[in-house]
């Protein structure tokens, strides 16, 4: 990570791609499994430290890739429908999947609001709420209002956490 905050540094053009990038693939099914939300927060943190980008325009960028990297779980399980639960990867990931299912079917809108902040089924709450044949319209409401909670929370964490890393 830290060569990596170097780099962005040296090239701060490249922040927005990063800050937009990491937000999307943190939310994407298959990816956001193996990126940790950590590396977007200590990113964000060490753009708002070091005057790279302003909190608007982080928390703009991570709105923006989060409500992408969710919308294209959704669509993506709305193509594949119920076929996915025998594919290999539901079953490599049956425990995460059938939890997913269960938030689902219990707390419906509320799922998805959890979802957004969970980050074990981040990536995977779109997918399944696709498969299930949820409203794509009650999904699109909600998945706003849950990646906004989510964007104060990260804007509220930058903030609170970034004047310990400035000297």
């Amino acid at each position: 990570m830290d060569a990596f905050l170097a780099w962005i540094a040296n090239n701060p053009s490249y922040a927005h791609y990063s800050v937009l990038g990491l937000a999307c693939f943190e939310a994407l099914i298959g990816i956001g499994l193996f990126i940790s939300g950590a590396l977007l927060l200590s990113l964000a943190i060490f753009l708002y430290a070091q005057q790279l980008l302003s909190i608007e325009a982080i928390l703009a960028l991570a709105f923006t890739g989060a409500v992408i990297g969710d919308q294209s779980g959704f669509w993506i399980g709305r193509w594949i429908g119920p076929a996915f639960h025998t594919s290999q990867f539901a079953t490599r990931y049956r425990r995460h999947i059938d939890r997913t299912e269960t938030l689902i079917r219990r707390y419906g809108w509320g799922a998805i609001l959890i979802g957004r902040i969970i980050p074990a089924i981040r990536s995977i709450v779109p997918l399944v709420t696709g498969i299930s044949e949820y409203s794509a319209l009650k999904y699109i409401i909600y998945d706003l209002l849950a990646v906004g909670i989510w964007t104060t929370l990260l804007g509220l964490a930058v903030i609170g956490t970034s004047s310990l890393f400035v000297g």
